[in-house]
């Protein structure tokens, strides 16, 4: 855990006005917020970035104005999502020119890809860069899931790949990725991008965690790192179960589905708080409103976060 990309490295919120542009006021004191609160490194341009819904015009925005903002505090790891090898290619050279430190992918989508096209993927992604490549594993977007022998045949020798963000909510996948990983000598950065099983990661050897949920508050993941690198599991655990208990905010809203619930609660979790101005979502998005406003601040009363 020695290495540069480590800790917690939560995936940045992107906020929004209410016209769907890019609200910078917001936007700096969130990423200031997190910076504040100790986290390890920051991830933009990810799924609760809401990176899908996005032209490329938004996403070298959204990326400058972090790249501004962080100014060298702490790592700034780029999505570069989409469908195929060579418009990911292209978001790759648009971070390299705004000075990012790595970048993420997924798999290929949309045409059907088995092993062999993924593999080919990653390595030409890692012959169009000199930047640090994580793969971003998350097989309920991609539809597959990347298999633990080609992750640790592109880690090994030669180094097409960095690490992995794993959200693939495949717990024993992790394992048998962790297990074979050290056997090799670690040559992947390991994280988990899930919230409330951020405890078992860490007992499988993970170098960190990428929570949504720290937009929110990123404090009890900090203090669950750092616990975890004192070896004090107790207070590993009771953190864990604060963070559980906060993700609460995710599972309240009612007839919304996929990021409208997750990142929309997230957003109108800190709307509440202050952080943002607005919880605005990307169209075609909806937008929390209403009871479904009403819930998430009952789940932040509940837990502490909301007079």
């Amino acid at each position: 855990m020695t290495t540069k990309f480590h800790g917690v490295i939560p995936p940045v919120v992107t906020p929004l006005t209410p016209n769907g542009d890019l609200d910078v006021a917001s936007y700096e004191k969130l990423i200031n917020r997190l910076i504040g609160q100790g986290v390890d490194g920051l991830f933009v341009l990810g799924s609760t970035s809401e990176v899908a819904f996005f032209d490329d015009e938004m996403r070298g925005r959204v990326l400058s104005e972090a790249k501004r903002i962080i100014d060298g505090r702490v790592p700034l790891l780029a999505g570069v999502i989409d469908t195929e090898t060579l418009r990911v290619i292209r978001h790759i050279g648009q971070a390299e020119e705004i000075g990012v430190d790595a970048v993420v992918a997924t798999a290929p989508f949309y045409a059907i890809t088995g092993p062999t096209e993924i593999e080919n993927h990653f390595r030409a992604l890692h012959e169009a860069t000199d930047l640090p490549l994580f793969v971003y594993d998350i097989p309920v977007c991609v539809h597959v899931k990347v298999p633990v022998d080609l992750m640790m045949k592109l880690g090994r020798g030669g180094g097409v790949i960095a690490g992995c963000k794993d959200s693939s909510a495949d717990d024993v996948s992790f394992r048998r990725l962790a297990l074979a990983n050290r056997a090799a000598g670690s040559p992947l950065s390991l994280f988990t991008g899930h919230e409330v099983v951020v405890d078992g990661a860490f007992m499988s050897g993970a170098d960190g965690v990428v929570p949504g949920l720290a937009n929110v508050d990123a404090t009890s993941y900090v203090a669950m790192y750092k616990a975890y690198r004192e070896g004090d599991w107790k207070t590993v655990r009771i953190e864990q179960d604060k963070a559980a208990e906060l993700m609460e905010i995710a599972f309240a809203p009612q007839g919304v589905v996929g990021p409208a619930a997750g990142v929309g609660a997230f957003k109108t979790a800190m709307q509440l708080l202050g952080t943002i101005e607005t919880n605005t979502m990307s169209v075609p998005l909806p937008t929390l409103t209403g009871d479904n406003v009403e819930r998430v601040a009952e789940v932040l009363r509940r837990v502490g976060q909301l007079a």
